[in-house]
C-alpha cells in the first residue's frame, strides 16, 4: 500500500492554492466544499473561481507567487500551474514549513494524492490506483455509481438522527450493530424514497424483538475468491471471529470484515474448541473449510454451510 488512506477535517483550516486555471478549478471547487479556507495566488483566474471570490467563498492574490507568500498557517499546499519549475518550487518552499504539499500531476512531488470520489451525501467512498490507473479508478467509480442505491444519502442521514434513540432502546453495543445490520438489508430499506418509509421499517424490526445471538457459517474455499456467492461474501461482512486453517489462501481471510478476529486452528479438536468460546460469547462465525471436505461434517451438524459453485 503506497498510500495511507484518510479522510482529513479541512472545515475552517487555511489551504493555498498556486494557479488560477481549470485545474484549480477542480481543486478549489472540492476545497471549498470541505469548508476550507482557501486562498488563491495566480495573476489571473478562470471565471469559476471569480465567482467564488465574488461569492466570499474563497480569497485570490492577484499576483505571481514568490517565496515570500508561503506561510505556516497554510496546512495544505497545491501546486496546479503548467509551469514545472515553479511547482517544484512551490513545493520546496512548503517543505521548508513542513506543509503537505501536492503537485498536480507530478507524482514524486505529491506528499498526498486525492482519490476518485462517490459521494452520496454523508456517504463518500474514494477510490485510488496510487496514481497508477486513472483511467481504471474511473472506470471502478462509474461501476459503483450504477449499483449503489441512490437513497444512501437519505439512509445515512436517518441512522444518524437514530444514534440516540436506539441507544436508550437497544442497551448494548453489539446488538445495536446487529440491529443497523439487519436493517440496512431490508430490501424496504433500499427502496425507500422518505424518511417516513425508513421510521416504519425501523420501528417494525425493533418490534420484532433484536436478539443478540451467534451464528456459525462454514463457507469452502478454493482456489478462485471469485467462486464465493454473494451471500458468502456478505455473511463474511458480518463475521466476529473467522477461523481458518493454515492453507486457506490469504484473500479470503483478508476480504472478512476488518475489525474481525482470526485465528487459524490447527486440526477437528482445536477448531471445537474454539466454536465453543463463540458459542458462549454469541459470535458470529465464519469457518473456512477446503472445498468438498468430509471431516468436518459432525462439527457442522445444522449450521449453515455455503459451497463452492
Amino acid at each position: 500500500m503506497q498510500y495511507f488512506p484518510m479522510f482529513v477535517d479541512l472545515k475552517g483550516k487555511s489551504v493555498l492554492v498556486i494557479g488560477g486555471g481549470e485545474v484549480a478549478c477542480r481543486k478549489v471547487d472540492t476545497l471549498v466544499r470541505a469548508g476550507a479556507i482557501v486562498t488563491i495566488i495566480s495573476p489571473a483566474i478562470e471565471d469559476f473561481l471569480q465567482t467564488l471570490v465574488s461569492q466570499g467563498e474563497c480569497h485570490w492574490v492577484k499576483n505571481f507567487y514568490s517565496q515570500e507568500m508561503m506561510d505556516s498557517r497554510y496546512i495544505q499546499v497545491w501546486a496546479t500551474t503548467d509551469n514545472p519549475q515553479l511547482n517544484h518550487q512551490v513545493h520546496s518552499d512548503a517543505k521548508k514549513f513542513g506543509i503537505l504539499v501536492n503537485v498536480v500531476d507530478d507524482q514524486p512531488y505529491c506528499d498526498f494524492i486525492t482519490p476518485s470520489i462517490v459521494n452520496r451525501g454523508r456517504i463518500q467512498i474514494a477510490i485510488s490506483s496510487g496514481g497508477a490507473s486513472p483511467v481504471l479508478v474511473r472506470n471502478i467509480r462509474q461501476q459503483l455509481e450504477y449499483t449503489l442505491p441512490q437513497n444512501l444519502a437519505l439512509q445515512a442521514e436517518f441512522g444518524a438522527s437514530k444514534r440516540r434513540d436506539i441507544k436508550e432502546k437497544l442497551p448494548s453495543v453489539e446488538l445495536r450493530r446487529k440491529f443497523w445490520e439487519d436493517f440496512f438489508e431490508l430490501p424496504q430499506v433500499e427502496l425507500a424514497e422518505s424518511r417516513q418509509q425508513l421510521e416504519a421499517c425501523y420501528q417494525s424490526l425493533l418490534d420484532s424483538n433484536v436478539v443478540d445471538e451467534g451464528l456459525v457459517t462454514w463457507i469452502e474455499y478454493g482456489d478462485d475468491f471469485e467462486l464465493l456467492s454473494l451471500k458468502a461474501l456478505r455473511l463474511m461482512q458480518k463475521a466476529e471471529l473467522v477461523l481458518y486453517p493454515g492453507q486457506c489462501p490469504f484473500v479470503f481471510i483478508d476480504s472478512v470484515r476488518r475489525d474481525a478476529e482470526r485465528i487459524e486452528f490447527n486440526n477437528e479438536g482445536n477448531l471445537s474448541d474454539q466454536l465453543k468460546i463463540a458459542a458462549n460469547k454469541k459470535l458470529r462465525v465464519v469457518v473456512f473449510i477446503t472445498a468438498k471436505s468430509a471431516k468436518y461434517n459432525l462439527l457442522i451438524g445444522k449450521s449453515l454451510k455455503l459451497s463452492l459453485a
